[in-house]
């Protein structure tokens, strides 16, 4: 009983922040919900072995939302799309106009990155981990991380670079 009740504070707590995590990576409020209820269950089922090795819970959920997001971009079982309609209102959303237009150029920008590049980038820049950390979550090796961070970056640069240019 102790245990479940400890999940469900870990659950509460973590939920906003993986669900902003996963739309940053996926785009789509609605597949970042998919995810983050994903990423609790499978959590709930592991939360005792979590526990019992003195796991960080939060490190182990996102790694288990990065696997999910990877996971179902892989299978491509999914017709559904992402719209380019934003929602009225998104959970967590600043109010002012300025950083409300700079978060949405980022996130359109991350758009054309791969989704492993997306989550490096999220990973180093978004949540500050080190290039170690992040090869370590990703289950990959440090120089990927900087070679990735690197190519992506330069996408990212290029793509705003490009949106700043006026119209004619």
């Amino acid at each position: 009983m102790r245990k479940e009740a400890e999940f469900t504070a870990f659950a509460q707590a973590a939920a906003p922040r993986l669900r902003q995590i996963a739309y940053l990576m996926c785009r789509d409020w609605h597949l970042a919900q998919d995810l983050t209820q994903t990423t609790l269950t499978k959590m709930y089922v592991a939360w005792p072995r979590i526990t019992r090795r003195d796991l960080d819970p939060f490190a182990y959920a996102r790694k288990t939302l990065l696997n999910a997001l990877l996971d179902h971009k892989r299978l491509r079982s999914t017709t559904e799309t992402p719209t380019d309609h934003i929602p009225d209102h998104t959970p967590d959303a600043p109010h002012h106009t300025a950083t409300t237009d700079t978060r949405l150029t980022l996130i359109d920008a991350l758009a054309h990155l791969t989704p492993r590049d997306r989550a490096i980038v999220l990973l180093r820049y978004w949540e500050d981990h080190t290039v170690e950390t992040t090869a370590e979550i990703l289950s990959v090796t440090n120089s990927v991380v900087k070679t990735q961070s690197m190519r992506a970056l330069a996408i990212l640069r290029t793509h705003l670079h490009h949106t700043d240019q006026p119209t004619p």
